[in-house]
């Protein structure tokens, strides 16, 4: 085990996961999930030694429209009932040529896990909140596509085209906490 190794815990009244979507092929929606969980084992100096875990409970998700979010947690798409979390389990973490990170892991989502790659933007500084707590930012970016973990429902439009596009942006703005 590394020397410099330092375990944090997600905050997450600080943190947010975000997606976006071509919605009739003319605009994106935008929507987040706010119950995030994870804990970050970090070496700055030696990424290959870190690891990340992170659930989400998929029922938190919120769209800003109450029936939108009521459809997407049926089963059509999240099936919540049926799969009530998504996680993520990194496999490797290597610096990128910026100073950022890469980190490859597991996503599971909807009962299906796909290898995706997490480009994570230079690290900020460790910072102390006022309360004393060392706090740590992490930004990170990924696509995928809804169709590789099973969320294929969609509806043709008149016009052409369908409902909901099949690539989904993942933003992270996550904020930890040191653990002792």
């Amino acid at each position: 085990m590394s020397k410099s190794l330092t375990t944090w815990q997600l905050d997450p009244a600080h943190s947010s996961a975000n997606f976006s979507v071509k919605h009739m092929m003319i605009a994106k929606v935008h929507g987040g999930f706010h119950k995030l969980s994870g804990e970050l084992r970090l070496d700055p100096s030696d990424p290959a030694s870190s690891s990340v875990v992170a659930t989400i409970e998929a029922a938190s998700i919120d769209t800003r429209e109450s029936q939108r979010d009521a459809h997407l947690r049926s089963a059509d798409f999240f099936d919540v009932e049926k799969f009530p979390t998504i996680t993520f389990r990194s496999r490797s973490m290597s610096r990128t040529p910026d100073s950022g990170l890469r980190v490859v892991g597991d996503l599971t989502l909807h009962g299906i896990t796909r290898e995706v790659t997490l480009e994570v933007e230079p690290l900020a500084p460790e910072a102390k909140d006022p309360w004393g707590n060392l706090k740590l930012g992490v930004s990170a970016m990924t696509k995928i596509k809804r169709k590789d973990f099973g969320l294929t429902w969609n509806a043709a439009l008149e016009a052409g085209g369908v409902l909901v596009g099949d690539d989904i942006a993942i933003s992270l703005d996550i904020q930890f906490v040191k653990k002792p």
